[in-house]
């Protein structure tokens, strides 16, 4: 009988509990929430974006764009929902080009596609040809922009600009715009947006306008309502007023 017991004991008493799956969600626990980030140095500015109060200096004019395009990525470490937000940025600000987009306007381009160079290859073109815009990137980076998420993430100018650290560098903007208070639910979807619509140009306001509507030849290039079901899509569980 004891045997019997020892036995039964076995099959019965320590299974260890199956995990249950949260399909990859990003509000299943704070934890995963808290690991998104990295502890920022303080920063000064009273705000948190870098575009306030100064339009003319982070924008140059808009490409020329036709209907965005559905864009591919290399395989991310990203959770779905921020890659699928980065998916969206992406298609109003880089087009087709992704991670090696440089703006239409800039009439001496890079020698090498800006994801083989490095950080500082990308500076010393900027330098080389003032006059010209130099938006750069997947999130069209300019060179102010540039430098400040740099800079916060401590990069040096011999990184790469590859897809891997243009997300990154996203995600400092992302962070700005309120991204930890939205996905812990003190910030509502459609404030998220708006001021994510601060930030990129080519994202729309409720009016279906760009923020910098006109301003530099900017436009939004996605309407309010794909806006909309794009986030709704990446985050179904948030606040939607």
């Amino acid at each position: 009988m004891a045997r019997l017991g020892i036995v039964i004991c076995c099959l019965f008493g320590v299974l260890p509990p199956v995990a249950t799956a949260q399909n990859g969600s990003l509000f299943s626990t704070k934890q995963t929430i808290s690991a998104l980030f990295v502890p920022a140095p303080p920063k000064d500015q009273s705000s948190s974006s870098l575009f306030k109060g100064q339009k003319s200096k982070f924008f140059a004019p808009a490409p020329k764009r036709t209907a965005p395009q559905k864009l591919t990525r290399p395989p991310s470490a990203l959770p779905g929902s921020i890659a699928q937000l980065l998916d969206l940025i992406a298609l109003a600000e880089a087009g087709p080009a992704g991670y090696d987009a440089v703006q239409y306007g800039a009439t001496i381009k890079p020698a090498q596609p800006p994801t083989q160079m490095t950080i500082g290859g990308i500076y010393e073109w900027i330098e080389a040809t003032p006059g010209q815009p130099h938006a750069i990137g997947r999130y069209q980076f300019i060179p102010k922009t540039l430098r400040a998420v740099v800079t916060r993430k401590g990069y040096s100018t011999e990184t790469r600009f590859t897809p891997q650290v243009q997300d990154q560098l996203a995600l400092v903007l992302l962070r700005d715009a309120g991204l930890k208070r939205f996905l812990a639910g003190t910030l509502t979807r459609r404030a998220f947006m708006k001021k994510l619509a601060r930030i990129w140009a080519g994202l729309p306001l409720p009016t279906g306008k760009s923020y910098y509507e006109g301003y530099a030849g900017n436009k939004a290039v996605i309407s309010w309502v794909r806006f909309e079901a794009g986030m709704a899509r990446a985050f179904p569980v948030s606040l939607v007023q």
